[in-house]
């Protein structure tokens, strides 16, 4: 029987299938005794599937390319330390030879005693973490029960479940899933953000869902709208089969924005800079007339070994991005290690008590001096080959901008006395994430050439809202009136003084919110190239002069849905 349900939409398209229900894991294991002559037998059937999970995450580890490699490699890190740790691996043993429990009932006695642990924990990170927890022991329930055939008989299935983790996601679309739905999430989580890259149409929060929706149902998923219909009838049929037209439409009108300049409606120039993490980042952004780049992320070069890049390898690194980019400038952000992202070499403390609020960003760069002067002296080697600037993240006061220009300078001197031919004049720049940086940005200022504002780490610190926190997803959000205040006043006074600023977290990659940036006086926007050609039609539909003259109206704007009035009314315009 035809039912429609209704969730939030994450990431937008229309897609048809057969309904794959997966329960949640944890909450479907009752209680099993094994007989003792069969606990060798248990523990080798946990272990095969703990070192199957590796495997895999591995494998993807090592298939996964550009800004995905960046932002589903975070997850898949951290899932494999959490995998390694001895604490849950003893445990995990000691269950199954004490009391003879099967391997799936001590993964879950396992995870409710660690569930226990962080509930008692008065920080908000750690305890945000069990979501973490909760998905490396799922993996291996699953990898516990999995048939050889499960993986193909994805294809061209809708999975529907009660959440997704972002590792998941590309494994998924490569098994052939066509859509997701869930019955918890954000429309800003991470997964949203990588279903949104890999154009999966993601539907999340839909209530109901598991109780509603049986495995082999045909679905109907409407990423657009956050509609979900069972059982559709001819009419269902019908605007889906419409609803893909026009989706086909826009992508070849998208396409022919490709060459076209990145001009309003009224003849504003407006810069459209590029996120990128690898060649092919560079290749794309460059394919798709990206002004230059905006935020190149040094950390992949980090991550998943066992030893730091040396000098060499990193100046080879950055030398490629510049020339990729064929005279257009370039911006490369110094490492920004910490908080969810973990290396395997030690240098991101491993037992800080709250990570996002720890060693990382500039303060672990000049923390670790020669680790700094390594990425330096790359930098500095690059800047030779093109137009080459220099970010720092995570910057809170003018100590640490003067602290490194003085390295920089002194760096600059050295290499120039070895032979090395490098820029007359480098760049340094600072990321606006932090809020006292954003409150004090008047008294620091004038030690930055050009300002960053990290959207992503500046909303959860203003808002003391974990991005990753999917019950905090309504709370995590630009459109709160103390964000936009936030970002108007560094706008505001980065023109006054004349320094360049751009804003570089997710947002500006939403076309969704183009208008409101422009009124707040926005001229440069960072963003992931797959996100550029939809950023460059909303902006050359937009009244520059018109938005700003409304920006009084917005910043009156008292809570989230007044805000959402105001964008409302400017689509309309």
């Amino acid at each position: 029987m035809r039912q429609e349900l209704s969730g939030l939409t994450a990431s937008r398209g229309s897609a048809l299938g057969r309904a794959r229900v997966r329960l949640p894991h944890v909450l479907a294991v009752v209680e099993e005794r094994i007989a003792m002559e069969a606990v060798d037998a248990e523990l080798e059937r946990l272990h095969d599937a703990i070192d199957r999970i590796r495997r895999e995450m591995r494998a993807m580890r090592e298939r996964l390319q550009g800004a995905l490699a960046h932002e589903i490699g975070e997850f898949l890190d951290l899932h494999a330390l959490l995998l390694d740790d001895p604490d849950l691996l003893s445990g995990l043993d000691e269950l199954i030879r004490s009391s003879h429990y099967s391997a799936g009932y001590a993964l879950r006695l396992q995870r409710d005693r660690i569930a226990a642990v962080f509930e008692t924990m008065d920080d908000d990170y750690f305890r945000s973490r069990m979501d973490d927890i909760d998905q490396v022991i799922g993996r291996v329930h699953a990898a516990l029960h999995r048939r050889d055939t499960d993986a193909q008989g994805l294809a061209g299935e809708i999975l529907v479940t009660d959440n997704i983790a972002p590792a998941e996601l590309a494994q998924l679309q490569e098994q052939g899933v066509v859509a997701v739905v869930t019955s918890a999430g954000s429309a800003l989580s991470h997964s949203a953000i990588l279903a949104r890259s890999l154009h999966l149409p993601l539907v999340v929060g839909v209530t109901n869902l598991l109780q509603t929706v049986a495995d082999g149902d045909v679905l109907i998923v409407d990423g657009g709208t956050g509609k979900v219909v069972v059982e559709p009838n001819p009419a269902d049929l019908r605007t889906h089969r419409s609803q893909l037209r026009g989706y086909a439409r826009e992508l070849r009108e998208l396409n022919r924005l490709r060459r076209e300049p990145n001009l309003s409606r009224d003849g504003t120039a407006i810069q459209l800079y590029a996120n990128a993490e690898s060649r092919e980042d560079v290749a794309e952004a460059h394919a798709l007339g990206a002004t230059g780049i905006g935020l190149y992320r040094t950390e992949f070069l980090f991550l998943q070994r066992n030893e730091l890049p040396d000098e060499e390898e990193q100046f080879h690194a950055y030398r490629d991005v510049v020339l990729g980019m064929s005279g257009r400038p370039v911006t490369i952000r110094t490492l920004d290690l910490g908080a969810d992202k973990a290396d395997r070499t030690g240098l991101a403390l491993q037992d800080e008590p709250n990570p996002a609020l720890g060693l990382r960003g500039i303060r672990l760069s000049l923390a670790r001096p020669n680790l700094l002067e390594n990425q330096l002296r790359a930098l500095l080697r690059a800047s030779g080959y093109g137009p080459l600037q220099i970010l720092l993240p995570m910057v809170t006061r003018r100590e640490e901008l003067r602290q490194a220009r003085h390295e920089l300078a002194r760096i600059a001197r050295d290499l120039r006395s070895e032979g090395h031919e490098i820029a007359d004049r480098i760049a340094l720049g600072a990321m606006i994430e932090v809020p006292a940086a954003a409150i004090s940005l008047s008294g620091f200022i004038g030690e930055a050439d050009f300002l960053s504002i990290g959207t992503n780490d500046l909303i959860q610190y203003l808002l003391a809202a974990d991005r990753n926190n999917d019950a905090l997803g309504d709370l995590y959000t630009l459109l709160h009136p103390a964000v936009l205040r936030v970002l108007r006043d560094a706008i505001r006074l980065a023109k006054a003084r004349r320094v360049p600023i751009s804003i570089c977290g997710e947002i500006a990659g939403d076309a969704a919110f183009a208008p409101l940036l422009l009124a707040l006086g926005l001229e440069q926007f960072s963003l992931h190239p797959t996100t550029l050609l939809e950023v460059r039609r909303t902006i050359r539909h937009c009244d520059v002069p018109y938005l700003r003259s409304q920006a009084p109206a917005l910043m009156r704007a008292r809570d989230r849905g007044e805000i959402e009035r105001w964008l409302e009314k400017q689509r309309g315009h």
